[in-house]
Order: structure tokens, then C-alpha cells, then sequence
């Protein structure tokens, strides 16, 4: 079950997952299905694993499901990295970017904060 409390990490990546979403589907609305498909799939990810993070059995758990979510955010710069390269792509718009940067700082920070608890 969720904690109610409110929990930046976790509403950023429930927004960015929407955004997400929107950029997947003007790729396919253009025909690119195999990176709306990874870009979708990776990106959704990142909160799907902070999501599950919030209720780890140990804080050994915990770190591992970040370190899943801190993986899938690094895939999902990748592919956003390819659409900004290729001149056939649509751009995804700057906010996602900056999104995803902070998304990513904020993780890794929560990952090495975590490991020092638990010494």
C-alpha cells in the first residue's frame, strides 16, 4: 500500500510518466514505433520502480529498486537523445529534459543518502 504522505520523487516521476506518454504517441502518430516503444516502456519505468520502491521488505530492497529506477532514467536520456539527433524525429520539448536531469539528481541523491543510513 502507498503512502499517503506527499513525496517529491515520487510525484515527479508520475508527472514526467505523463509526459512521457504524450511525447511516445506524437512518435507514433509519425510512424517511429520502435523508439516510442522503448522511449515508453523506459520512461514509465523510472516511477513504476520508485512507485514499488516506497514499499520495500528492507532498505537493501529499497536501494536495489532506485538503482532500477536511476538504470531506466539513463535509457530514457538515451533514446530522448537519439530523437534530439535525428533530423526525422520530433524534438522532445526542453521541459522533459530538465525533468528527467532533476528526476535523475534527485534519485541519485536519495541512492547515496539511503547507502549512508544504512551503514
Amino acid at each position: 500500500m502507498q503512502n499517503q504522505k506527499a513525496n517529491l520523487i515520487v510525484e515527479k516521476t508520475l508527472s514526467f510518466s505523463i509526459e512521457i506518454i504524450k511525447f511516445s504517441e506524437q512518435l507514433e502518430l509519425q510512424k517511429k514505433y520502435v523508439i516510442a516503444k522503448q522511449l515508453l516502456r523506459s520512461g514509465t519505468s523510472i516511477g513504476a520502480n520508485v512507485w514499488e520502491a516506497q514499499n520495500a521488505e528492507s532498505k537493501v530492497d529499497f536501494i536495489h529498486k532506485m538503482k532500477i529506477a536511476a538504470k531506466e532514467a539513463d535509457e530514457t536520456s538515451y533514446w530522448l537523445k537519439l530523437c534530439e539527433l535525428s533530423e526525422t524525429y520530433p524534438q522532445p520539448q526542453k521541459v522533459i529534459i530538465e525533468e528527467l536531469t532533476q528526476i535523475i539528481r534527485i534519485i541519485s541523491k536519495i541512492i547515496s543518502s539511503s547507502k549512508v543510513d544504512s551503514k
